[in-house]
């Protein structure tokens, strides 16, 4: 299939991206001794799991429908973390999951004993916060996100072979060399009696400025000292760039600015758009204003906050244009919803110049959300 043969709105995830970001992590892995696992949570189009598990460890999971999903499709190590367990779920959690990782004391004595096959594990709080966005960081102040140390009880401890913490998003190595030392600081004496510590996800190892010999360096130290396995678990960094999100345009208004309304939606189907907020890069545009033509790129939903982004292009925009976004592997497929009757966007590969379907979504997928 041709790309203007698409039918649209579609996910087109790049398969030779998404091989280059593995080999990446792979290579990481075959340095340092570290395992890697998928975050499912941004990114668990398991379509390419077969792929995914070539390279990487296994995959990480936040309940049991996501770990039922990497105990059927990938394979590997399969370690999942809930604020809290429901007791109807945590029987096949056990039979599944291989490292299973409480949010508090109480959880771990609650369900402990009933996971005698798995390694446990505890996640803990440094209350280091290295986020800008409020509504992404685990470790503000009231966070229910880990165990501050004030509230760590020491008796659980036999339970426990391993630590894991979760505080970046999007960030660097170097918020990571930070929070790493704040959090020996304050949990160090018990990292020496550890198996393992999962430095949890948010790490942009795929970016092209990060500094991978530093997390190199911090994954070593910590080896070094502590003689633990070190686990880390991006979900980004996986399918980072490797994805996109085409539409096209329906029709164009005019209230005070050229308006576009598209065939998909920020609210449907790209939610980080208006939830951080978000500015999803398009491809051939720029902000408002640098090119000759600006539009207001919004939705055919009834929200009237529905709206992309303003963009400025080269030439005037026309009915049947299809435009792609960027960046739209993660957090887009997991996150989408059916608001308004919307349909999802269909699922797309790319391989070389090839592009194929692999999904396709209809009303039966609005229809069976409800009752």
């Amino acid at each position: 299939m041709k790309l203007s043969e698409l039918p649209t709105p579609v996910y087109v995830i790049d398969r030779e991206k998404l091989t280059q970001n593995l080999e990446i992590l792979a290579g990481i892995q075959n340095r340092t001794g570290c395992k890697i696992l998928l975050a499912q949570k941004a990114f668990s189009c398991f379509y390419f799991y077969p792929l995914i598990k070539k390279y990487l460890a296994g995959a990480s999971s936040s309940g049991l429908y996501e770990a039922r999903l990497a105990h059927e499709e990938m394979g590997g190590e399969n370690h999942v973390f809930c604020p809290a367990y429901l007791e109807s779920e945590f029987t096949e959690i056990a039979e599944i999951c291989d490292h299973i990782v409480f949010n508090s004391c109480a959880q771990v004595k609650k369900f402990a004993p009933h996971a005698e096959n798995a390694s446990l594990g505890l996640r803990i709080n440094p209350m280091y916060s290295t986020q800008k966005t409020p509504i992404y960081d685990p470790c503000a102040v009231g966070s229910r996100l880990g165990v501050v140390k004030s509230e760590l009880d020491e008796s659980v401890l036999d339970y426990i072979e391993g630590f894991h913490m979760h505080t970046l998003c999007e960030q660097g190595s170097e918020p990571l060399r930070d929070t790493v030392e704040a959090a020996e600081k304050q949990f160090g004496e018990y990292f020496r009696r550890a198996e393992w510590l999962n430095l949890g996800g948010g790490h942009h190892i795929t970016r092209k400025d990060y500094n991978v010999g530093l997390l190199e360096s911090i994954i070593k130290r910590l080896q070094d000292k502590y003689g633990a396995e070190i686990y880390l678990e991006p979900g980004e960094a996986v399918a980072l760039d490797a994805g996109y999100l085409y539409a096209r345009v329906l029709e164009i208004v005019r209230n005070g600015v050229d308006i576009a309304i598209l065939d998909c939606s920020a609210e449907c189907h790209m939610p980080d758009v208006l939830e951080m907020p978000y500015r999803p890069p398009l491809y051939g545009s720029d902000k408002a204003g640098i090119y000759p033509h600006t539009y207001r790129l919004s939705s055919r939903t009834c929200l009237s906050g529905d709206v992309i982004g303003d963009y400025s292009f080269k030439e005037p925009l026309k009915c049947g244009d299809m435009l792609r976004f960027d960046d739209m592997a993660i957090y887009t497929m997991v996150k989408n919803n059916t608001f308004n009757g919307m349909p999802l966007p269909s699922i797309a590969e790319k391989n070389g110049d090839e592009y194929a379907v692999i999904r396709q979504f209809g009303y039966g997928d609005f229809k069976g959300r409800l009752s």
